[in-house]
């Protein structure tokens, strides 16, 4: 199968279910056997859930990508031992990085709901466009790239969450600090503009924030870069 059709939701999947570390293998840069570039796409959107697990967390050395041609049997051999010893010396996932099982589990699932509109931003702003690896790298490492990922990706992730904690019940906004390790006043922030746009509101008679609905978070429009 092409790394190109490698979902992003198969490695928050396989995160969420305890795996400490996901290693994705193809072929190299120009030999891929489809007219799509299939690599290309697969090294944006590993770079992209880097920077996404690193923003919830999570060591982003977890996930990994390399090129192996299926003649390079010894290669391969050694890549995957040097997979094993890099997931050996970062422990296990969460735990390592001291994050609560319950915490890293709505993190990734907030991910996950998003996972449609995260495909079309990185699509349409972040990088599908570029059909070489060092432009592929040197724009996820850039200014610019960090600016659009706050932007683009963190606010609706943290709303999000925010949407996953009200699900299960009503809660104070100290309760939604704590429970996603916000500060207070960035907690009541994201609550605000959650209550703006219609997804939250603030029950008087509770005193608490409740779920309005459940879905429409991230789906605002995404502009083509010109």
């Amino acid at each position: 199968m092409c790394t190109g059709r490698i979902d992003p939701g198969f490695i928050l999947r396989a995160f969420a279910n305890g795996t400490d570390g996901v290693y994705i293998g193809g072929c190299w840069p120009g030999e891929c056997h489809y007219p799509t570039e299939g690599n290309y796409h697969a090294l944006s959107m590993v770079l992209l859930t880097q920077k996404m697990l690193k923003h919830i967390g999570v060591h982003p050395g977890r996930l990994m990508v390399e090129w192996v041609s299926a003649a390079e049997g010894i290669r391969f051999a050694e890549v995957m031992n040097d997979v094993v010893k890099r997931v050996k010396e970062l422990g296990p996932i969460g735990r390592a990085e001291g994050i609560d099982e319950n915490r890293l589990k709505l993190k990734l699932e907030a991910i996950r709901n998003l996972l449609p509109y995260i495909k079309l931003v990185e699509q349409e702003r972040l990088g599908g466009h570029f059909h070489s690896e060092e432009e592929i790298k040197k724009f996820y490492g850039s200014e610019e790239m960090d600016r659009l990922f706050r932007e683009l990706i963190v606010d609706p992730l943290v709303m999000s969450e925010i949407m996953m904690l009200l699900r299960e019940k009503p809660l104070t906004v100290g309760e939604i600090s704590a429970g996603l390790g916000l500060g207070s006043s960035e907690a009541s922030r994201y609550l605000n503009r959650s209550s703006r746009q219609g997804w939250v509101r603030f029950d008087q008679r509770q005193k608490r924030f409740v779920s309005v609905r459940s879905q429409g978070v991230g789906t605002r429009s995404v502009e083509r870069r010109g």
